[in-house]
């Protein structure tokens, strides 16, 4: 089975750069806003098959806001990092995110185009920085049965800022609306430290934030 994973994982990777650009489907007005588990009448059980992520009505409609300290690294200087990143499909399995932020060495774009195997809970991303670094990342998806998923993203070594860097990123899907990034960072070879933990959050549908 972890093989199956790991090449479903390498053919997403082989494949994100190829797909051709889709609008996605708008957001209804005022739609319940609840978790992914699907409503079985009664408690659930611990033999109960976990969900599957539903990426496009996680993930789609409005754009997500974030605010992010961060330390100094190759990855750029230290402060607080503000944005907003917004997806759209791509069509099939492939999806793509932008960000635009500002930060303290000025504004930049990061571009992701990621491919979701929903069946093997596999993602795959790459993404493009404009502060002059892209990467590779693979992930697996692990849920509970309340619906709400844990993304856990690692990436391929690559060059920024004169170093050999490695990333990982865990994505807490713990609300509806909101979701967290557990960040970590490798400068060559040595360990992985902590980059930070900003929440991304979206508006409430017909209403504020």
């Amino acid at each position: 089975m972890f093989q199956r994973v790991v090449s479903a994982g390498l053919c997403l990777l082989m494949s994100v750069a190829s797909t051709a650009a889709q609008a996605p489907a708008p957001a209804a007005a005022g739609q319940e806003i609840k978790g992914q588990s699907p409503d079985r009448g009664r408690p659930t059980r611990h033999d109960d098959e976990q969900p599957l992520l539903d990426f496009d009505a996680y993930f789609l409609g409005a754009p997500w806001t974030f605010e992010w300290d961060v330390p100094e690294g190759p990855l750029g200087e230290a402060g607080r990092i503000t944005g907003a990143t917004t997806y759209k499909a791509l069509g099939g399995k492939f999806y793509e995110a932008v960000t635009e932020a500002e930060g303290p060495g000025g504004k930049f774009t990061v571009r992701e185009t990621i491919g979701y195997h929903k069946d093997y809970k596999t993602i795959a991303r790459h993404v493009v920085d404009s502060r002059g670094f892209s990467y590779d990342q693979i992930a697996h998806i692990g849920a509970d049965l309340g619906g709400f998923y844990n993304v856990i993203f690692e990436s391929a070594p690559f060059q920024a800022g004169g170093h050999t860097v490695r990333i990982k990123h865990t994505m807490r899907l713990n609300a509806p609306l909101a979701y967290r990034v557990a960040t970590t960072v490798s400068v060559d070879g040595g360990p992985f430290v902590n980059y930070g933990n900003p929440w991304w959050r979206k508006p409430v549908p017909g209403g504020g934030r």
